[in-house]
């Protein structure tokens, strides 16, 4: 998923220098007692899980300035009280570490809280083209349309809308005729555009394909017909129009209001344009971030990421330059994902053995991979096809032939439709798979019925493949693509059904336990972060989150069910549930 604004322009990234992965088993769970060293906090009267094997679940935990002191049985945890110290009564309820972020995009998920939103069930209303076309309109007296020029909405779903096709031109032309009208679809590797928005950036009927994208035309004729793949559609995003300082700063506080709300304490900007990065640094500086942020910049517009000084390997004011990101290839439901086979139904105007097409080629991929090798920064590589994957592992091996391994990270982002062997190398060469389970409720049934077939749908984020391996993954939502909730990554990697309510892929489910360790013990492995979050062990960040059920006792069909009730950063509160009447 990209941006929406003029963002989308040349980066330059920095060289990130990690500390050391160590050992996440505390050697003890409790700090020395003092007298001026006692809790600020005790958490207890509830369900405490830690997500550490050597101490699974307690009855209370203590904090002292935004770290946790001691996690135990009430009575040792009782010690740490002092006078002043606060009693937080859970109530029966279930505390756990804060969710950790694997992939998403903050700032974009603010941007589409002030657009059109075009998303179908269950994250919003729209299943027709008739319903798209009204949300669009509604839009355009909209302080963000006049702001940008344009009429925006983001979320469309081709094959959840009634009709099972994009919207076209011709379509966006019943939005207006005099505005230029952009509608992004779910994926954010497509969008339509109406007659005036192809007008104004340029789109033709003599306007050539960019390499690693596709202009659509209308049918017996070069005629564009709206429809944007991948880099055709990112080389418009510099004509939507630039947000005032003061919309950025609105857009990040909504995000992180958003993410908070579904229990998230640190939050990712999964490919930040330099505009986006300069933001989030300016907001970081106010003080305003209620949660951590962790940036990767986009790596191929700007090649020099080792040049950036403000790289770091610990947070400032909540903000951390992590990394950078990349592309490989496109999406899976939107049929632009590099595939080694053919789409089970290849998209309309191509022909049988359609396999997809990749995002660069391998000598570009090759020398930025090398170049971070060399610098010792870490990547996140979108691929979601097995033949980007192959290209990744390809530039790795090279990479690390010359460098060594070390211990860099580096991620595949996705990771949908990886095989068996693509595991084995992605093992040998240590490279982490942040996965996109929740695919197999939104688009699992398309992915079986007309982008993979059975066989290789039923493949889609191999999680227990995996685990098999004695690997770690993680799982992301890549909000806005879906929305950040929680408990439906959760329930998705547990269960794997489909909206239709078929299981896809019944070998692939994983334990609920690791579906929790995934959005955090493991999540903050990905993150080299693992020393100080996502588990609840003496010294680590004080983050919470509070849950209205206990997800390892619930019947793993009903976690969707399970309320985010409180949501804590460090000791403090950021988001609570408002109670209900």
């Amino acid at each position: 998923m990209l941006g929406t604004t003029s963002f989308m322009a040349a980066v330059s990234m920095g060289k990130v220098a990690h500390a050391q992965s160590g050992n996440t088993k505390a050697k003890d769970h409790t700090s020395p007692l003092t007298g001026d060293q006692k809790a600020d906090t005790i958490y207890l009267n509830g369900t405490v899980i830690t997500m550490n094997d050597d101490q699974p679940q307690v009855e209370a935990i203590a904090v002292k300035n935004g770290i946790i002191v001691a996690v135990g049985d009430r009575q040792t945890i009782q010690a740490w009280q002092r006078k002043d110290t606060k009693i937080f009564d859970l109530q029966g309820k279930t505390l756990l570490p804060g969710f950790i972020d694997a992939h998403r995009h903050l700032f974009n998920l603010g941007i589409t809280s002030a657009v059109a939103f075009l998303n179908p069930p269950p994250d919003g209303t729209v299943d027709s083209i008739d319903k798209l076309v009204a949300a669009l309109k509604a839009q355009i007296d909209k302080p963000s349309t006049k702001a940008l020029g344009w009429v925006i909405g983001n979320g469309y779903d081709d094959p959840l809308l009634a009709e099972e096709r994009h919207p076209n031109r011709d379509d966006l032309d019943r939005v207006s005729t005099e505005l230029p009208v952009i509608a992004i679809h779910s994926s954010g590797h497509l969008a339509a555009l109406n007659s005036k928005g192809l007008e104004i950036v340029g789109i033709n009927a003599q306007t050539e394909n960019p390499a690693g994208g596709i202009i659509q035309r209308q049918k017996g004729s070069n005629e564009p017909n709206g429809v944007l793949e991948e880099n055709a559609f990112w080389m418009v995003l510099s004509k939507l129009g630039t947000p005032s300082p003061e919309q950025v700063m609105i857009t990040i506080e909504k995000s992180c209001e958003i993410y908070a709300s579904y229990g998230y304490t640190t939050a990712q900007e999964g490919r930040a344009a330099p505009g986006v990065v300069e933001a989030l640094k300016a907001v970081a500086n106010t003080g305003k971030l209620p949660l951590d942020v962790a940036i990767y910049a986009d790596y191929l517009t700007g090649p020099k990421s080792h040049e950036d000084t403000w790289v770091k390997d610990h947070y400032h004011n909540r903000l951390r330059l992590a990394g950078a990101k990349m592309n490989f290839d496109g999406s899976p439901q939107g049929k632009t994902a590099w595939l080694t086979e053919p789409y089970y139904i290849p998209p309309a105007g191509q022909p049988a053995d359609y396999k997809g097409y990749a995002s660069i080629d391998d000598d570009v991929a090759i020398e930025r991979v090398m170049t971070a090798f060399a610098n010792n920064f870490q990547i996140m590589v979108h691929c979601n096809g097995d033949a980007a994957i192959d290209q990744l592992i390809m530039a790795v091996r090279k990479a690390t032939e010359k460098y060594g391994k070390g211990n860099r990270r580096p991620v595949i982002i996705h990771c949908q439709i990886v095989r068996e062997d693509q595991l084995d190398a992605m093992k040998e060469l240590g490279i982490f798979p942040a996965m996109f389970p929740a695919h197999t409720y939104y688009w699992g049934d398309w992915h079986r019925d007309s982008v993979l077939g059975v066989e290789r749908a039923s493949r889609i984020s191999p999680t227990q493949s995996v685990l098999q391996r004695g690997m770690m993954f993680t799982t992301h939502h890549d909000a806005p693509v879906i929305l950040p909730n929680s408990m439906r990554v959760l329930w998705a990697t547990v269960n794997r059904r489909t909206r239709s309510g078929a299981i896809l892929g019944e070998d692939q489910r994983v334990s609920v336990m690791d579906g929790l360790k995934a959005m955090t013990l493991w999540a903050a492995y990905q993150h080299f972060e693992e020393k100080t979050k996502g588990s609840l062990e003496v010294g680590k960040l004080a983050d919470f989150v509070i849950l209205s059920d206990n997800p390892l006792t619930v019947d793993p069909l009903n976690i969707t069910d399970i309320s985010v009730l409180e949501t804590i950063k460090e000791g403090v509160t950021i988001y609570r549930q408002e109670k209900k009447n």
